[in-house]
C-alpha cells in the first residue's frame, strides 16, 4: 500500500513539473532568428546602372559558361549565345539548355507546355506583338508557353547536383500593372523566403528590372509570375485592347551556384 501510494505521489509531482514547465514555455518561448532582409535593386526605365549594381552586389567575376562550381562570381544569361541559334523562334527550348549546352547551372520548369527562345519580338506567336516588347540585350527574349509563370532550379554548373545561389535577378519587358510580375525566392526545403516585384515600366522602351540578394547563398529555386496571362494567338497586351498584362524576360542574373553542404 505505502509503495503504491509513493508511486501515485511521484506521478503527480511528475505531471505537475510537466505542466509547470508548459506554462514557462509559453511565457518564455524560445527565441526565433529574425526573418532573412535582402538587399532588393530594381529599375525601369534606363535599367542599366541598377542592373550593373546588381551584378557588382552578387560580385565578379562573370562565370559565364564555365563548368563546375566557382569559388566567387556570378552566371547571367542573356539568350543571344550562337549556340541557342537552333532552338530560336520554336515552342521548344530545351529546359535544361543552360546547364548542359551552356553550363550556367539553371533549369527550367513551367505549368506550360514549354519555352520560347524569340528573335522576332513573339511576331509568329501573335503578329500584334510587333511592337509590345524591347530588348535589353538584343536581340533574343524569353518566355513560357501556355503560362505565365516559370522557376529556375540550381545546380552546379554542368552537374546534375543541386545548388543554392546567393540571389536572383531578371529584366522584364512591358510591366504594365503594379506587383502582378514577380520574383518569389525558396530555400532548399521548399519554404518562401520572400517575394519581389519588378516595377511598371516607365518609357516606351518598356524594361523593368528587379533582383534579390540574401547575405549568403540560401535559394534553391526561384518562382517568376509575367504579368496577368500568358502569350497567345488570340490574347493581346492591355495596351493594345487585351484584357491580361503580357510580359517577357530577358537577362537572367544570379549568383554562382554553390553545392548543398
Amino acid at each position: 500500500m505505502k509503495r503504491a501510494f509513493a508511486r501515485i505521489v511521484a506521478i503527480a509531482v511528475a505531471t505537475a513539473a510537466m505542466a509547470a514547465c508548459g506554462k514557462d514555455d509559453v511565457s518564455n518561448p524560445i527565441p526565433q532568428p529574425p526573418p532573412l532582409v535582402p538587399t532588393v535593386v530594381s529599375a525601369t526605365g534606363d535599367i542599366a546602372a541598377k542592373v550593373d549594381e546588381f551584378r557588382a552586389l552578387l560580385g565578379d567575376p562573370s562565370n559565364g559558361g564555365t563548368a563546375g562550381e566557382q569559388p566567387a562570381g556570378r552566371r547571367e544569361i542573356s539568350w543571344d549565345g550562337a549556340g541557342a541559334n537552333p532552338f530560336d523562334n520554336r515552342n521548344d527550348f530545351p529546359a535544361a539548355f543552360f546547364n548542359t549546352n551552356v553550363k550556367s547551372g539553371a533549369i527550367f520548369t513551367t505549368p506550360g507546355s514549354g519555352f520560347r527562345n524569340d528573335s522576332l519580338k513573339f511576331v509568329e506567336v501573335n503578329s500584334e506583338y510587333s511592337f509590345e516588347f524591347g530588348t535589353f540585350s538584343p536581340t533574343k527574349i524569353f518566355s513560357p508557353i501556355g503560362s505565365n509563370v516559370m522557376e529556375v532550379d540550381f545546380q552546379v554548373a554542368g552537374q546534375p547536383t543541386p545548388a543554392l545561389v546567393s540571389g536572383f535577378g531578371a529584366v522584364f519587358s512591358d510591366v504594365d500593372v503594379a506587383n502582378a510580375t514577380t520574383i518569389e525566392f525558396f530555400d532548399v526545403t521548399g519554404k518562401s523566403l520572400g517575394t519581389v516585384s519588378a516595377p511598371v515600366r516607365s518609357d516606351a522602351a518598356g524594361l523593368s528590372f528587379v533582383g534579390a540578394k540574401f547575405a549568403d547563398a540560401i535559394v534553391a529555386r526561384v518562382r517568376m509570375t509575367l504579368g496577368t496571362g500568358a502569350l497567345g494567338a488570340t490574347t493581346n497586351d492591355v495596351t493594345a485592347g487585351g484584357t491580361a498584362d503580357l510580359v517577357v524576360t530577358d537577362n537572367f542574373i544570379f549568383g554562382e551556384p554553390k553545392r548543398i553542404q
